[in-house]
């Protein structure tokens, strides 16, 4: 049975996606010095993912998964693919739209724009920063929130394949919906927040600029240099 820790019900915000990490690490200290490997959703889960790494002493990698956004409504997520071409699709819309023909046709057009997105980020993280084997490994996943969960559903579900001792989800904030939701993806799911009211990720951040791929390209490089 899975593990579910809730650490507060208030929307208290963060700083930015340091102290948020920073805050997750402190949770986290049981698997430091265990040689964790903590994934990080690009762009922003990857700025969590560092702070959690240094301070457990673990290996810092990513994992692409992205959002598939509903026909006319592309904030609305209602699926996600991941690195390697794993495709996740939300249950409840896949059951309510299985006979729309039109519906069928936006989602296979949407991910594949998004796996050619994907292969693309790939060449270029890759060249910097090689993937990690997780087999067998306690692998921590991450991001900076998560609002219905479905990109972070994606990305636990393609590593779980991959046979880790154990697999984390640590997430600054989410809905509590959404968290007991995504525990049946992993051993333990650790959330920071977890208020009522939620309406974006962003309305828990002081600070919640667009992380750009130069500022990604520096984090590999330096998890890089440590390896």
């Amino acid at each position: 049975m899975s593990t579910i820790t809730i650490l507060s019900s208030l929307g208290t915000a963060f700083a930015d996606r340091k102290e948020a990490g920073a805050l997750l690490a402190h949770e986290l200290e049981k698997y430091s010095k265990r040689r964790p490997v903590i994934l990080g959703i690009p762009r922003g889960g990857l700025v969590i993912a560092r702070k959690i790494g240094r301070a457990l002493e673990g290996e810092m990698d990513l994992i692409l998964a992205h959002k598939l956004g509903a026909p006319f409504n592309p904030e609305l997520a209602v699926g996600a693919v991941v690195e390697g071409g794993k495709f996740f699709l939300d249950e409840e819309f896949l059951e309510r739209f299985s006979r729309d023909h039109e519906y069928q046709k936006h989602i296979e057009e949407e991910k594949q724009a998004q796996l050619d997105l994907i292969k693309k980020r790939a060449k270029f993280y890759r060249n910097i920063l090689p993937r990690i084997p997780l087999k067998d490994r306690i692998v921590i996943v991450t991001d900076d929130g998560a609002a219905r969960g479905l990109t972070m559903k994606a990305a636990l579900w393609a590593v779980s394949k991959e046979r880790p001792n154990e697999l984390i989800c640590a997430l600054p904030v989410a809905p509590q919906d959404t968290v007991e939701d995504l525990a049946r993806y992993a051993d333990e799911v650790i959330c920071l927040r977890s208020p009522g009211e939620f309406y974006s990720i962003g309305q828990f951040y002081f600070s919640f600029d667009q992380i750009t791929d130069p500022e990604v390209s520096d984090i590999l490089k330096e998890e890089a240099a440590r390896r």
